[in-house]
């Protein structure tokens, strides 16, 4: 690798101060770039675990500092405003649960950041996500999820084909956490112990209502109803509600109610039992595969419905860039936003954006 130059997106994290100091150990000619992503100046002091934020831009330069290497920032805040914002925005005002970490990942650090590679004719970009890419000799790349299932970050990056990741490198997807603190600690970087990024890092005060009511978005109050259309109460807008949320509804009924649907049209939130959280299956759009194509319009697959999911079987089957997926067994809270994921075993094959749970409950 000598002489060969990457950029390493730099968080000011943990994880990709260790990724750009594995770079460099490896013989890599390695550039530290960041980010300016959003105003933060609005972000509550107190508020822990923020990404890209003024304090993490100041820690990426101490590391790159330590490490010896060039360090940029790249101002993406009109990318970030109209790739993930936005969307974010329009998301929510149609009653999904949006997740704009995708949307970042696909958009600025993977598309943004390897055209700033081109312009400084490196050869790729380094991330510390934790994941792994497998390299064949006829030059396609795999995805897999990372060694350390605590910390597998793959599902944020199903959006990723073949001819990206062969320029993309994740230096940590094979170590545990722990492994990395010890390294980062072992090598004297000021970021050893710093605490994880969490949330929605432009969310600035924990509140997504409050956040999208300065939008313009206006928030109006509606009905609660039961799945057979009768009035329980009244809501305070559907912008504080998600499917499968229980806390803060404000119902008092024999047992405890859950967010079924949302009919952001209507303005109307629909609540329901444990049970009726239970979905047979998902259709999801916006289809996209590793490989560049599913592995056959109907295969078998593993399918993860949010982030911390443990994943399902499902059978699935493809149409165009829409996919439909029935469970193995009846999941819960199936949202409307979310990205489903597919795996084989620990393969990323691809996803999509789930736009509705399929069937009843059993």
């Amino acid at each position: 690798m000598k002489g060969k130059r990457i950029l390493a997106a730099m968080s000011g994290g943990v994880d990709s101060s260790v990724a750009a100091l594995l770079l460099q150990r490896e013989g890599w000619e390695v550039i530290g770039i960041s980010m300016d992503l959003y105003d933060f100046s609005q972000v509550r002091k107190d508020r822990a675990g923020t990404c890209c934020s003024l304090d993490d831009l100041y820690d990426a330069r101490r590391v790159c500092d330590t490490l010896g290497i060039p360090y940029y920032v790249l101002n993406l805040r009109e990318e970030f405003r109209r790739e993930v914002i936005d969307p974010f925005i329009r998301e929510y005002a149609t009653g999904r649960t949006p997740n704009p970490c995708i949307l970042c990942n696909e958009h600025l650090k993977f598309r943004a950041l390897l055209r700033k590679a081109d312009e400084l004719g490196a050869e790729g970009i380094a991330t510390g996500h934790y994941a792994v890419i497998l390299r064949e000799p006829s030059g396609r790349c795999r995805l897999f999820a990372g060694e350390d299932p605590a910390k597998d970050q793959s599902y944020f990056l199903f959006s990723l084909e073949s001819e990206r990741l062969a320029r993309i490198r994740f230096p940590v997807g094979e170590m545990t956490k722990e492994q990395v603190r010890k390294v980062a600690y072992g090598a004297g970087m000021p970021v050893f112990e710093k605490k994880e990024s969490q949330d929605i890092c432009f969310v600035t005060d924990d509140s997504y209502a409050r956040f999208l009511s300065r939008t313009g978005i206006e928030e109006r109050e509606g009905h609660f109803l039961d799945r057979e259309g009768n009035v329980l109460g009244i809501h305070k807008g559907v912008l504080r509600y998600t499917v499968g949320q229980r806390k803060g509804l404000g119902i008092a009924a024999k047992e405890p109610l859950y967010v079924v649907a949302i009919d952001a049209e209507k303005n109307e939130v629909v609540l329901g039992t444990e049970n009726d959280t239970l979905s047979a299956g998902a259709t999801a759009g916006r289809c996209t595969f590793v490989a560049g194509a599913p592995p056959a319009r109907e295969f078998r697959a593993t399918a993860k419905v949010r982030y911390r999911h443990p994943g399902v079987g499902v059978q699935v089957r493809v149409e165009g860039d829409r996919l439909e997926a029935v469970f193995d067994s009846p999941q819960r809270s199936v949202t409307p936003g979310q990205a489903l994921v597919l795996y084989d075993g620990r393969e990323v094959l691809g996803g999509g954006w789930i736009e509705c749970a399929n069937g009843s409950r059993s």
